[in-house]
């Protein structure tokens, strides 16, 4: 299914493994009203019960679109692709979202491959983790960084 190109933003998951994160995320996606993404192979299948219970009773109103292949997703989405990485140099905060851009995470366990990070450079964003943790949840990942493209682009 060929995904609507005027979406506000678009949150893309690259290979996730945990369906209870994807059932969060897609319950958010639900709440602001962008669609959710999944590329290449899941950790789950998407009937599994701990999926529909994170998403609760929103993920049948979910827009979801499935990729097999990365190549895939882009030719189908072609807005600009943003990546979420701990291995980023630029702030999440520095980034100036539009309408339409992608952001794109990775498995909780592989993050995104190095290929991808390095076709999109220019586009590699990190949350800061000060404390001694590598990174955070990925359900709050997409929290954090969807409410600030939706901040710059609503102004909220």
């Amino acid at each position: 299914m060929k995904a609507r190109k005027n979406f506000m933003l678009h949150v893309a998951l690259y290979e996730p493994e945990m369906p209870a994160n994807t059932g969060n995320i897609g319950r958010l996606c639900v709440g602001v009203d962008c669609p959710l993404h999944l590329i290449g192979r899941t950790g789950f299948r998407l009937d599994d019960r701990l999926i529909r219970r994170a998403g609760l009773d929103y993920w049948p109103k979910l827009r979801l679109y499935q990729h097999a292949t990365l190549s895939d997703f882009e030719h189908e989405v072609p807005g600009r692709v943003y990546c979420l990485s701990t291995k980023g140099t630029q702030r999440y905060t520095q980034a100036r979202f539009a309408v339409g851009d992608v952001l794109l995470f990775g498995s909780e366990s592989r993050g995104l491959p190095a290929e991808v990070l390095q076709r999109h450079r220019d586009k590699v964003l990190v949350i800061p983790m000060p404390g001694e943790v590598r990174s955070m949840n990925l359900g709050n990942a997409v929290s954090v960084v969807l409410y600030e493209a939706l901040r710059q682009i609503h102004g909220w």
